[in-house]
């Protein structure tokens, strides 16, 4: 777009009052009354016209700029009436209320979007003026997970449930935080996190809302399920062969009692099966003290150690182990000085425990070996990693493995990786296991 029609008549008017001027200063000069007269006349036109040429710019500009204020970009100039520079300047104010139109169609329409997706997300948000408590944004979770109808101002919330507003609004949830709310009727576990932030001269708060109730009963629900299903298997197995050495027993005794003469009772049959039955009531025992030992471990003793020292105490202990078997125990340390902050002992024990599944899960390996290794992982965590060659593990078991009494091997217990990922969680970690049929397992242990 160019303005040379703009420049030219204003040059055009310029140049006419300056003529005038000049034919004024010669009048002047030669003391001409008529060409004072004239030039006087001329040059009151001039300016008169340059006046009227500038201001009518000026008002078109100031129509344009009055549109802008109030964001009617729906105002449409006439691009086919006038001079030829105001037709020129109509269409550059058409062509920004078009752009400015189409932005802001293209914002509001990303809001939507924007909007419509927060709607469906299952997480409560809310976002308001901390000055003011002036509600900007909230979604339908929030009022639903609080069970709210939609209000304008957080002075709401405190008028009808105080306890609700000092947790949600008066106090700062730096780091994702795990509240208990007291609702009308009911008790409500919840995660919490917010955030400050400026937005035109006003501080505004975000706080981010999630309803785990349901999820923590769905998968205490799970593991109920899991838990009850491995110990009633255990128990049955025990439990069914006892009653029906039982019933024999009673039956042999029973007819050796009503018929004395014809049936006689062995006492070795019967020796041999309550020898049984108590093998298996021992059996029972022995799974009972095992649950009971899941129980034991609550706190842990962290102090600063030698990684390498960790290392050379389990080399030492597994060394009985590895004489009857050809198994290639690595420990791998990068750095010698590498410093840990854990329980020692229970690491170690956690340690010896994967180590002794790692030498079950390469007894049918050509070359086993296993690998120890300890770094600094991602983000700067502690990381140790137990890997073999062996084996592998079945995915359709993979979810079962740290169950409690889960277990794959005739005289297993089932609770060494259920007390290893009991460990990891006193430390404030987790374990994780990666294994592919066949080729191997990494079980890694993050701090």
């Amino acid at each position: 777009m160019t303005y040379k029609s703009y420049v030219f008549s204003l040059t055009i008017r310029v140049l006419g009052l300056l003529l005038a001027l000049i034919l004024l200063a010669f009048g002047i000069a030669w003391v001409k009354t008529y060409v004072i007269i004239g030039g006087g006349i001329l040059s009151v036109i001039a300016v008169y016209h340059l006046y009227r040429f500038m201001v009518k710019r000026f008002v078109e500009v100031d129509d344009f700029f009055e549109s802008i204020k109030y964001r009617d970009f729906s105002r449409w100039f006439v691009e086919t009436k006038g001079p030829q520079d105001i037709r020129e300047l109509h269409k550059g104010f058409n062509l920004v209320n078009k752009t400015i139109k189409a932005i802001d169609s293209e914002r509001q329409a990303q809001f939507v979007y924007l909007q419509k997706i927060l709607e469906m997300v299952n997480i409560g948000l809310i976002a308001y003026n901390v000055e003011t408590g002036e509600v900007l944004w909230t979604n339908d979770s929030f009022l639903k997970t609080l069970d709210f109808p939609a209000f304008k101002n957080i002075s709401f919330i405190e008028k009808r449930a105080a306890k609700i507003y000092d947790e949600l609004f008066e106090t700062y949830h730096s780091n994702t935080t795990s509240v208990t709310l007291e609702l009308r009727q009911e008790s409500l576990k919840v995660l919490i996190s917010d955030t400050v932030f400026e937005m035109e001269s006003h501080s505004f708060k975000l706080i981010v809302l999630q309803n785990i109730e349901d999820t923590l009963n769905r998968n205490e629900s799970e593991a109920w399920k899991k838990l009850l299903s491995v110990m009633t298997h255990e128990i049955m197995n025990s439990i069914a062969p006892i009653t029906s050495l039982a019933e024999t027993l009673q039956k042999n005794i029973q007819q050796s009692i009503e018929h004395p003469k014809t049936t006689s009772l062995e006492l070795e049959d019967v020796n041999a099966g309550l020898n049984s039955i108590k093998k298996r009531s021992a059996g029972l025992m022995k799974f009972a003290k095992t649950y009971r030992s899941l129980n034991k471990i609550t706190h842990v003793n962290k102090t600063k150690i030698k990684v390498s020292e960790l290392f050379d105490n389990i080399s030492e202990l597994m060394k009985p182990s590895l004489e009857d078997r050809e198994v290639q125990l690595i420990f791998k340390l990068d750095d010698p000085n590498l410093l840990f902050e854990i329980d020692a002992y229970l690491i170690e024990q956690v340690l010896i425990n994967l180590i002794l599944n790692a030498f079950d899960a390469t007894e049918s390996v050509v070359k086993p070996q296993i690998t120890v290794s300890a770094a600094i992982g991602y983000k700067g965590a502690a990381q140790i990693k137990v890997s073999d060659n062996g084996k592998g593990i079945p995915a359709e078991i993979m979810d079962s493995i740290f169950v409690p009494f889960f277990s794959t091997k005739k005289t297993g217990s089932g609770i060494g990786l259920s007390l290893c990922k009991q460990i990891m969680l006193l430390h404030g970690g987790k374990i994780q296991l990666q294994s592919i049929e066949h080729e191997g397992t990494v079980v890694s242990l993050l701090f």
